[in-house]
């Protein structure tokens, strides 16, 4: 379902004068529509600032999105700025604190996630500019006397070019902001854009380059005391005894306490919680999940799609085409547990006082959070206030249903009696659960006389990231969790036959969405399928999704466009092969051409990605352009390097030297191609990894000849396969 259909348009707008002199303008939605809930409208939203406009002439905005490199920290001022037409040189922006003035306008609670930030907020951002310009000409039009249709704005200036009058925003402010709100709010036609289209240089730049920039790592209070956690070794497990006589021993430690995740080790700074935490002598009740095993589970997994499961999606008689088809191909794919990673690794400082609490840190998920933690402080919501800091990279693990971390650390808060600052080491982050989940796919192909495919069926086995959580009542549907068959059951290929169906096994290892979330799995097991099935019909991959994406004309431009700009069909140097493949999420098209080749040592080395993506109306290209990128370092990281596995239990992976990340000297030159459009925007943070890992798998094939269904990628299957032929 497309977001910006959920969107309540009915909405309004209120100021009213700043702290120290100036102008506030906020939006109130009284009726936003939460995608969740799917229900009646919320109720009404209290009013509050979203821009500040000061007497010194500086403009903030107020961002109700976290920034986690993702640049909305820069894109919401474009939206707003494009509609006041301040000085760009005079835009600052902050963080909002949590209230429900700026909850997501789709989602209907306060987070970022989805890729739906620009998406959610490109009319309530640009609605809020033209407000508050509005009010700012009507201040100085009374002022002057003069009709308000007859002054002009310029770079945060009031012009009157009949009387040569002019008076600046911040002179105007104070005034602005007794003055009623304005009716009717227009937005300016596109065609009239003067910021928003165009590359503009971060806002956030300067302060990660002279590092003042401020992550939850950097937060730094008055008496403050960092704690680490040594948790169970096995997911589920408890604390069955503890001596901690050596680690209190240790200078600077001042507290070992048992808490519901294991046993917090308080100290004065960092090193000496962690001496502190490895001299705790510990013996664990392992539970139901010291059993678990990788290769136990793949095993249950392949078992179970053998038989179908829930139906999520069926066209036509997929069964019936299947039999009497011409050519029938079977295949199965593998797709491994995946961890976030993020550069900053997991973190929360919590000042807890008797009657509020204070809480800094880098979250995708406010007012979940901010519950969460006046549950465990015992205080109403409004006592509690999170600071949202700059996130080192989230990926959607901060964006945990379960609050996880800050749960933790209003825990060890409480038994600190001091502000605590609760550091996962890198460590504790990769073996912390909470990953993407391992996936199997089992597809099958019916082909006609012509090569042409008549049917499909898809049996998907893997844990559900919803269920269990209180998303579960929205999300899960019929048996049916809708970001486990995101990618599969809404395809884009016009076969005549089709069956998606899923099995959800229940399994003790914590999972949550993952960038792209299930579309990270769908996207390599159909598009590289897709690819057998063109062969095995004698036909070009590229060729065959022309014909079969003719009802889906914004996908089938965007083929064409990347097919162009690779070369695809062009001769390449010996040993190198080119794969295709294109994915549809977030409601955005993506297509990327890879060309690869393998080494006699089965090394993988990635030469060219040549991405083109249709994502609406663009804010800022670099942007976009930046997080193509990204995305696409991001896939192939997990194409070629990363999986989590698990032995008797335990994760056996721990920090970068056996869960690799994709080095500089790795990447492939890469080229993005931004189609024009005058379509709402769509999502940009998550499209472009889907299509990496089968646009490579096939790159592989063209070159070598050799399927690749199971990610990593590894040199060895290669090297192997290249020597039995």
């Amino acid at each position: 379902m497309s977001a910006s259909a959920l969107i309540d348009r009915r909405a309004f707008l209120k100021v009213g004068a700043a702290a120290g002199g100036g102008l506030l303008v906020g939006l109130y939605l009284p009726a936003t529509r939460s995608v969740l809930a799917q229900g009646p409208p919320a109720p009404p939203l209290v009013p509050f600032a979203y821009v500040k406009i000061a007497t010194d002439e500086t403009v903030t905005v107020i961002a109700n999105h976290s920034e986690m490199g993702q640049g909305i920290y820069t894109s919401l001022p474009m939206l707003l700025n494009e509609e006041l037409q301040a000085d760009w040189a005079k835009i600052r922006v902050e963080g909002a604190p949590v209230d429900a003035v700026y909850n997501h306008a789709v989602f209907g609670i306060q987070m970022t996630g989805g890729s739906t930030t620009i998406a959610s907020e490109w009319d309530r951002y640009r609605r809020m500019g033209s407000a508050a310009r509005m009010l700012l000409v009507q201040a100085a039009a009374e002022k002057w006397n003069v009709p308000a249709n007859s002054c002009v704005v310029e770079k945060g200036v009031v012009l009157h070019r009949a009387t040569s009058r002019k008076a600046t925003y911040g002179s105007l402010a104070e005034a602005a902001a007794r003055l009623p709100v304005p009716s009717d709010v227009p937005l300016k036609d596109p065609k009239q854009f003067t910021l928003v289209g165009k590359p503009t240089r971060r806002l956030d730049t300067p302060s990660k380059a002279n590092g003042t920039a401020q992550f939850g790592l950097d937060v730094n209070l008055p008496g403050m005391l960092t704690a680490l956690v040594a948790r169970a070794p096995v997911f589920g497990g408890k604390v069955a005894s503890f001596d901690a006589s050596d680690a209190q021993r240790v200078p600077g430690v001042k507290a070992v306490v048992q808490i519901p995740t294991g046993i917090a080790v308080i100290a004065e700074r960092f090193w000496p919680a962690k001496l502190g935490r490895e001299k705790l002598k510990i013996t664990w009740d392992d539970g139901a999940n010291a059993n678990l095993s990788t290769p136990q589970m793949l095993a249950d997994f392949a078992a179970q799609s053998t038989s179908p499961g829930t139906i999520a999606k069926k066209v036509g008689d997929p069964a019936g085409a299947l039999t009497s088809a011409a050519e029938k191909i079977t295949a199965t794919y593998d797709v491994p547990y995946l961890a976030h990673a993020m550069m900053e690794p997991l973190n929360c400082v919590v000042d807890l006082r008797a009657d509020s609490c204070e809480i800094w840190t880098g979250t995708q998920f406010e007012t979940v959070d901010r519950a969460q933690a006046a549950r465990i402080a015992g205080l109403a919501p409004e006592k509690v206030q999170i600071h949202t800091t700059l996130l080192g990279g989230g990926f959607g693990r901060r964006a945990n249903p379960d609050s996880d971390f800050v749960v933790e650390a209003m825990h060890v808060a409480k038994a600190a009696k001091a502000p605590v600052k609760v550091v996962w080491t890198r460590e504790d982050d990769t073996r912390g659960g909470w990953y993407r989940p391992m996936w199997h796919d089992r597809f099958a192909a019916g082909l006609d006389a012509a090569g042409n495919p008549v049917a499909w069926t898809h049996t998907i086995v893997g844990q559900s990231i919803l269920t269990g959580t209180a998303f579960e009542p929205y999300g899960v549907k019929d048996g049916i969790d809708s970001a486990s068959v995101e990618g599969a059951a809404d395809l884009l290929y016009g076969i005549p036959n089709l069956q998606v169906d899923l099995h959800s096994p229940k399994i003790g290892v914590p999972v949550q969405w993952w960038r792209s979330v299930g579309h990270s799995h769908t996207g390599f097991s159909v598009e590289a399928f897709f690819d057998e099935v063109a062969h095995a019909g004698g036909k070009d991959p590229y060729q065959l999704r022309r014909t079969l994406l003719k009802g889906q004309p914004r996908m089938l431009a965007l083929l064409d466009l990347v097919a162009e700009k690779a070369g695809w069909g062009q001769p390449l140097p010996a040993g190198h092969g080119r794969g295709i493949a294109t994915h549809f999420s977030f409601d955005s098209y993506v297509a990327q051409v890879i060309e690869a080749s393998v080494g006699k040592d089965g090394t993988v080395k990635v030469h060219r990605v040549v991405c083109a993506v249709d994502c609406g109306q663009v804010v800022n290209p670099d942007i976009v352009k930046a997080q193509m990128e990204g995305g696409i370092v991001f896939g192939l990281t997990a194409a070629l390097k990363t999986e989590i596995t698990l032995q008797s239990g335990r994760v056996q992976q721990s920090n970068f030297h056996d869960y690799q990340m994709l080095r500089m000297f790795e990447s492939p030159a890469i080229e993005v191609h931004i189609v024009p459009s005058q379509q709402k925007p769509t999502g940009v943070g998550e499209p472009s990894v889907p299509p990496v890992a089968p646009a490579l798998a096939n790159a592989i094939f063209a070159a070598t000849g050799k399927r690749v269904r199971r990610l990593p990628i590894r040199a060895s299957d290669l090297a192997e396969e290249r020597a039995r032929s």
